[in-house]
């Protein structure tokens, strides 16, 4: 299984969650209006059809009746006006115009009825009746076949849309046939432009011939850390996951002789190598990150750069982008600089060889690797002080037999030498961000933000906890200290309810985001923050990368360049949720094929949310969950009681309640939908 994936601050970043993602987009509308009550915002249909726009003139989303959508899709850009009608106390409103359509790409399967082709759409939130144009493709198709689909302009909700077959996936339920459509879905395309890896090619070639010429360049400036700019002769290693195909951050070390210590984070210098503009830079602003699916990895940048030219690969010379840090034995930092640099890796270390060293006292860079690990401690610690969130919680992975099917679940752990190399990396991405701001407070950055949570979700958060028996302190507004968050989640450690509490908490957080205005870091409580030690994986950094080495050169930048990287920033946050959901996707699709295997079998499962048409129970060894439903509940009539997040029999008085602990039966899964189906037996 390739899992080619980074965890340097995904986890504290808050990058993995889309709750705010409508709210980010929504705004009146700069259009010229028709009438006072017209605004712009991103439409969200859910399961029923109807669209949801939230804005910030109201407390409440607007709720678009499906006679109302005017052919508005899932999470188009709409002009859409406000009624004066109310349904169950909500404001309706109508789509008066779809401005930008989110896509135009879909994904399905080919249904042939009586010499009938249908298309039965993957995304159930696409809810036309879409008429086959009839092709060369289209006359291959064979029933029960996944395509992708492209919908001409649609412009009359009185009028079926049409779509024409551009790529036959293959036969549903096969392994990479599902993978695949679940890329194509959220609009990443795993193959690369011709043009791109033509381009890729010929950098490489050229970089051969002028490598020289650049390492001579970097190590002859004058200005710069105490050992220069050549690190090539200076302890350095990687450690990455042990299937990490792409190296973008090493380490280099060096004790000094005043008892400081000359720490360098040495980032891939991908921009060296991608011009602004180019082939492959448009393409990486298309897709903005790499995408992590059980199975696969799809790169941002072809692989001849992500893993070759650009990355750190052991013994070998390569060129860097550093921030060096001259730190005292308490961690803090002394002296700092950024630049160009030349590095050669001494070692290739994974996480848990890098750990093993650490346990046993001894092996390859044991003291390099123990001062590091005592240093990062130290920070951690002082972050957490701070205010930064701790969060705990498991993550799990799939084992996959050779036809991709998955034959075990197992929780991954978390060792020290993965917190070692995140704090080195936030540290970079801190300093890097403070180092911008020094320079003057008009300078055009990329930034990092994460907002503090609302009053009302947090409210909310403390309703929820109260009902499973934890109290979390507020100002009684709403508002609550990240500090007290931390203590909440250290009272849990280790609990049952761990992964639970955790994942509500992230849900009640705003969504981390890329913009070129700066609020801070509310969940990493650090005032400065952006990305800067992930290049090969994500567009922001290579924009950050960019931007610092103007400033180093005294260069400055234009109000159009600030348009352009708001731009920029708006589509990296967007194609990063599409990036996380693709990866849920991929992990729901393998769920329900692991327990597709297992009907009929019982589990001890935790109840973990309460909706109005059952209970979702997790199991507690594999973190499968699924849902009971209570018409399953055959021993009484359960009413459901949202507001304490519990169903009650009405005979019997029996209640099932958030956090219960039940004994369930696995009934049913659908690979289509990617659910799974439970009932409880005690």
């Amino acid at each position: 299984m390739n899992m080619n994936k980074k965890h340097h601050s995904e986890k504290r970043d808050f990058s993995h969650k889309d709750r705010d993602q409508k709210s980010r987009f929504a705004k009146k509308s700069n259009h010229k209006q028709k009438h006072p009550n017209v605004y712009e915002g991103v439409i969200l249909i859910s399961g029923k059809e109807d669209g949801y726009i939230k804005t910030e003139k109201f407390a409440e989303d607007i709720k678009i009746p499906p006679e109302n959508l005017n052919t508005a899709l899932n999470r188009d850009l709409v002009q859409f006006s406000i009624s004066d009608k109310k349904s169950y106390g909500r404001i309706k409103g109508n789509v008066e115009k779809i401005i930008k359509r989110n896509r135009e790409e879909f994904v399905g399967t080919i249904f042939d009825n009586e010499g009938i082709v249908y298309f039965e759409p993957d995304d159930k939130k696409f809810y036309p009746d879409l008429s086959v144009i009839q092709n060369r493709k289209s006359e291959k198709i064979k029933t029960g076949q996944k395509v992708l689909i492209k919908m001409e302009p649609w412009n009359d909700s009185k009028k079926k849309p049409r779509g024409e077959i551009i790529k036959i996936l293959g036969e549903k339920g096969d392994h990479n046939v599902e993978m695949e459509a679940i890329l194509y879905e959220k609009g990443f395309v795993p193959a690369f432009p011709a043009e791109a890896e033509k381009e890729a090619e010929k950098i490489k070639d050229g970089a051969k011939k002028d490598f020289y010429t650049e390492v001579q360049k970097r190590i002859s400036r004058p200005d710069g850390p105490p050992s220069g700019w050549d690190f090539r002769k200076t302890t350095t290693f990687t450690i990455d996951p042990f299937d990490a195909k792409d190296f973008d951050d090493a380490l280099s070390f060096k004790k000094l002789p005043d008892g400081n210590y000359e720490v360098g984070v040495h980032i891939a210098d991908v921009t060296h190598y991608v011009t602004e503009g180019s082939p492959i830079d448009k393409e990486a602003v298309k897709r903005a990150t790499s995408v992590y699916l059980v199975d696969r990895t799809i790169p941002m940048l072809p692989e001849v750069l992500s893993n070759d030219l650009c990355s750190l690969n052991p013994n070998e010379d390569k060129l860097a982008f550093s921030a060096i840090f001259i730190l005292n034995d308490k961690c803090e930092v002394q002296n700092r600089w950024f630049g160009e640099t030349i590095i050669n890796s001494d070692k290739r270390f994974d996480y848990a060889e890098a750990q093993k060293i650490l346990d046993d006292g001894k092996g390859l860079f044991f003291d390099e690797l123990n001062t590091l690990n005592e240093l990062a401690s130290l920070k951690r610690k002082r972050r957490t002080r701070n205010g930064a969130i701790s969060f705990g919680g498991s993550e799990v992975k799939f084992k996959l037999d050779q036809n991709g099917f998955p034959i075990e679940i197992y929780e991954k752990e978390m060792l020290e030498t993965n917190e070692l190399i995140e704090d080195f990396m936030l540290l970079a991405n801190r300093e890097v961000t403070e180092y911008v701001n020094k320079l003057g407070k008009d300078k055009l950055f990329i930034y990092r933000i994460h907002d503090k949570p609302k009053p009302p979700a947090i409210k909310e958060l403390v309703n929820y906890l109260g009902k499973i028996g934890y109290t979390l302190k507020t100002d009684g507004n709403g508002n609550v200290d990240s500090k007290d968050l931390n203590a909440l989640l250290d009272k849990i450690k280790g609990t049952d309810e761990e992964d639970l509490i955790a994942r509500v908490i992230i849900k009640s957080m705003a969504k981390a985001i890329y913009t070129t205005k700066n609020i801070g870091h509310y969940g990493l409580a650090f005032k400065y923050y952006t990305h800067f030690t992930s290049p090969i994986r994500r567009y922001p950094d290579m924009m950050v990368h960019r931007l610092v080495k103007k400033y180093l050169n005294n260069h400055e930048t234009s109000e159009e360049e600030r348009a352009h990287l708001e731009q920029l920033a708006m589509i990296s946050s967007s194609q990063e949720v599409a990036a996380m959901e693709a990866e849920r996707d991929s992990d729901k699709y393998k769920y329900a094929e692991y327990m597709s295997k297992r009907i009929g079998e019982e589990f001890l499962g935790m109840i973990t949310s309460v909706v109005e048409w059952g209970v979702y129970v997790q199991d507690t060894k594999t973190k499968a969950e699924g849902l009971v439903r209570l018409s399953t509940l055959r021993s009484d009539r359960y009413n459901i009681d949202p507001q304490n997040y519990r169903v009650i029999g009405e005979r019997s008085g029996q209640k099932y309640t958030l956090g219960d602990k039940v004994k369930i039966k696995l009934i049913g899964v659908n690979l289509d939908n990617r659910t799974i189906d439970f009932e409880i037996i005690n």
